[in-house]
């Protein structure tokens, strides 16, 4: 069959602003915002949300701009407002070990309570436990111990007295202290100048008498001892009896107000078993050192706030106002998961270059904080990291976490570090991940990867329908309520649709990357907003279009401007032989655009086959190679009658200094090779992009849209004659959504589109002339095929060997412009 020229209806796809059931997209607004497109994904979410089974954490794979972090959150929320407020998590002071704190969940607002209630409490101490020790009753009988014990001191300083008489010694007390003083013999102290003045004997007596006294009052002086740490206990014991009433009423008013049956009852009970024990063991801080003369004022002062300190509660995780509000479970985005905002921290400070801490310095990290809920983290910021790519492994695999501060232990200067209890963490993760990052961790780590077995899969694209138009203009509502701008008119949604399956290059397909839809309804809607519109037109859209584009198209302009200054060798009209314009995409990473590219071919006797001089210069790509090699296959098979075939071929992209990839050309390149051999002229005016497989057949090809609107660019610039165009395979054809520019120019006669099925079908169409077909092992003389038959017949009967090449001159890049990756 014949090239088909395509009419301007099937060049790109228009919707009817009136087959849109609604007038603007105030209509939409307040309904939900659809999975638009992504039915497999959305079902693949919500089994993963919802299922309650370990190891069935998310991973959602998909490209920026797919709404797959938006569309995510929505449904988190969603899943989280049915499920139950989880406890709130706090840290409490370890009695026994102060370096081990004591994690305790409590229902949600209970923790806040249980601050609450402790500093009510700690307050109480302070007030009431002077008054109870300095009441009049434990005046009385504090007196009472002491006025015994004062009598039996009394008694024994007369025993004491005595028999220090019996051995010529006073006794004197001062300060609570006795003093022993020897006598002389008139029984005057003997001081020590007399002693100086005695003889050895009466020294020696004198230190016998007074070994002797020491002998004898020793069991008086252990005794003493003992009745005054009776006395110490006994005023202990009274004043532990005057407070404990009070502590027990206060604690079992803390106990009562925590009403709610908790998971770590037990736990709470031991903390406050612990808070009573540390206040009766340090009564003694609650009255003034003038009342307890053992006890410097500002080590009981220190004394008293250290023991207040130990009574606060650190809660860490507090769920207070999301139980009011009854929101359900918690839904944390975490976009820089750090090691302290992912798994928490320790807090320190330094005190005489030491780093010192305690159990109300733990942080929580969003881990904690997710405990019931979700977590959405992004593959990427993970794995920048080793140490938290580590750390979360270990919490995958065993689901309980532990706050620790990493490199603490290399730390300028020592430190007192914590070891909080480890915590049970029920946590559903949500990983947001490119495709490729997560076959990388498929392979790379599998015990990771493992844990992660729901997989949502955002597309880039999906089949449009009257259900997808209606969502995408519900997605324009929201974002035009979102953002306070004017709301769109059904003639600008119907535009913006038919730039999603521009985006998509597809007139059945829309694309799924909203992010760049999302883009230009906002400029849209900017420059409605300029013009004091009400609602946003599809003036308005094509305004935004093209400044776009002016913003990003230098590289193209000056492309363009090289082909007509004559700097690039590219003919629009004419014919040649061994040569065709092929179509290329540029694309810098901003702005993808079409531009023409000469191949030219060059054929003689030999037998070295096809040289693809890009290949042998390393500036083609597997897969421009791959085609290459393919053309050359279809090739041999077309003349395998004449083989071997007796030919030194060469094809080669001119004025191209980047690199090539792709198989785009590798039709343009058949062209080119096969006109050369049959020595028939190509129509210049016609482009050609496809690829071709070794049946002949033209294969569909990746920015069909760019190449033909560069072609035809290229056109407008060197000057449109009515007879150029651009050849596509049939298979493009839906692809089309051109720029309605070259619509109206074909619609005008002034430019043209042709589909082929075959390489056959554009040959006939760039030459004029049948292509050819085997008739009794020969082609017919008059075609395409026959002219390249007897070339290569004379090929095989020429003696000389292959041409010697020709070192050719360097050329300066045209237009100055950089170079780019071409497909």
């Amino acid at each position: 069959m014949p090239a088909v020229s395509l009419p301007p209806a099937a060049l790109r796809l228009t919707i009817d602003p009136a087959s849109l059931p609604f007038a603007d997209t105030a209509e939409l607004i307040g309904q939900p915002l659809p999975w638009i497109g992504q039915e497999r994904a959305e079902q693949a979410a919500r089994f993963g949300l919802t299922m309650q089974a370990p190891d069935y954490h998310l991973f959602v794979l998909g490209e920026v701009g797919t709404g797959r972090s938006t569309l995510m959150q929505q449904m988190m929320r969603e899943v989280a407002a049915s499920r139950p407020v989880p406890p709130d998590l706090v840290y409490l002071h370890h009695f026994e070990n102060p370096e081990q704190p004591r994690a305790l969940r409590l229902p949600a607002g209970e923790g806040r309570l249980l601050r609450q209630l402790m500093g009510d409490f700690a307050k109480t101490l302070h007030e009431q436990i002077p008054k109870r020790l300095a009441s009049p009753e434990a005046k009385a009988a504090i007196e009472r111990i002491e006025a015994a014990a004062q009598a039996e001191d009394e008694r024994t300083f007369v025993e004491l007295a005595a028999c220090a008489e019996a051995h010529h010694f006073a006794l004197l007390r001062e300060e609570g202290h006795f003093i022993f003083t020897q006598r002389d013999e008139a029984g005057e102290p003997l001081t020590a100048a007399k002693v100086l003045t005695l003889s050895l004997a009466q020294r020696a007596a004198n230190e016998a008498a007074e070994a002797a006294l020491r002998a004898e009052i020793a069991p008086h002086l252990e005794a003493m001892q003992v009745r005054e740490l009776a006395k110490r206990e006994a005023l202990a014991a009274l004043r532990r009896q005057m407070v404990k009433p009070l502590l027990e009423h206060a604690l079992q008013a803390i106990r009562a107000a925590l009403r709610k049956q908790i998971k770590d009852g037990r736990k709470l009970a031991q903390y406050l078993d612990g808070v009573q024990a540390d206040v009766l063991d340090n009564l003694a801080l609650f009255q003034p050192a003038a009342v307890d003369g053992d006890v410097d004022e500002a080590e009981r002062v220190a004394g008293l706030m250290a023991l207040t300190a130990r009574l606060r509660v650190n809660v860490v995780v507090d769920h207070a106002e999301a139980h009011h509000a009854q929101q359900g479970a918690p839904v944390i985005v975490d976009d820089n998961p750090t090691w302290r905002s992912l798994f928490g921290s320790i807090e320190y400070e330094s005190e005489n270059d030491v780093l010192v801490t305690d159990f109300s310095r733990i942080r929580a990290g969003s881990l904690l904080k997710a405990h019931g809920g979700f977590l959405l983290l992004h593959l990427r910021d993970l794995m920048s990291d080793p140490q938290v790519w580590e750390k979360l492994r270990r919490f995958l695999r065993s689901g309980r976490l532990q706050i620790e501060e990493p490199g603490l232990a290399v730390a300028p200067i020592s430190a007192v570090s914590l070891q909080p209890e480890p915590v049970d963490v029920q946590v559903k993760i949500v990983l947001i991940a490119s495709v490729e990052e997560y076959y990388l961790v498929q392979e790379g780590d599998p015990e990771f990867a493992r844990r992660f077995r729901c997989k949502v899969d955002f597309a880039e694209s999906f089949g449009a329908s009257p259900g997808s138009y209606l969502a995408s203009a519900i997605f324009v509502a929201q974002l035009c309520e979102q953002h306070g701008l004017p709301q769109a008119s059904a003639a600008a949604v119907a535009a913006l649709i038919e730039a999603t399956h521009r985006e998509a290059e597809d007139q059945r397909r829309q694309s799924a990357l909203f992010g760049r839809t999302e883009a230009l309804l906002l400029e849209a809607a900017a420059l409605a907003q300029a013009r004091g519109a009400a609602r946003v037109a599809p003036e308005d859209l094509l305004a935004a279009r093209q400044a776009q584009r002016h913003r990003h198209d230098y590289p193209e302009q000056r492309l363009q401007e090289s082909i007509v200054d004559g700097e690039r060798l590219i003919a629009a009209s004419g014919e040649r032989v061994g040569q065709v314009n092929g179509l290329t995409v540029v694309d810098p990473g901003d702005h993808a655009f079409g531009f023409p590219v000469r191949v030219t071919a060059r054929s003689h006797a030999g037998e070295e086959g096809l040289l693809d001089i890009q290949r042998e210069v390393e500036m083609a790509g597997p897969i421009h190679s791959k085609g290459v090699l393919i053309l050359h296959s279809h090739l041999a098979a077309l003349f395998a009658h004449i083989a071997p075939l007796a030919m030194n071929g060469s094809v080669v992209f001119e004025q191209e200094y980047s690199g090539v990839e792709g198989d785009s050309a590798s039709c343009a390149e058949f062209y080119a090779l096969l006109s050369s051999l049959a020595g028939t002229p190509l129509r210049q005016g016609i482009a050609v992009t496809g690829a071709i497989n070794q049946h002949g057949e033209m294969l569909p090809v990746g920015g069909i849209n760019e190449k033909v609107e560069g072609w035809f660019r290229t056109c407008e610039g060197l000057g449109l004659d009515g007879r150029q165009g651009v050849l596509i395979p049939a298979r493009n054809a839906h692809h089309l959504m051109l720029d309605e520019r070259v619509v109206e120019a074909v619609a005008a006669g002034r430019f043209h589109l042709y589909t082929a099925d075959s390489a056959a079908e554009g040959m006939e169409l760039l030459t004029g002339l049948a292509y050819g077909a085997l008739e009794h092992g020969s082609y017919p003389p008059g075609t395409v095929l026959g002219r390249a038959q007897r070339t290569l017949q004379a090929y095989r009967r020429a003696c000389e060997g292959p041409d010697e090449g020709h070192a050719g001159r360097g050329h300066r890049h045209p237009g100055g412009v950089r170079g780019w990756p071409r497909r």
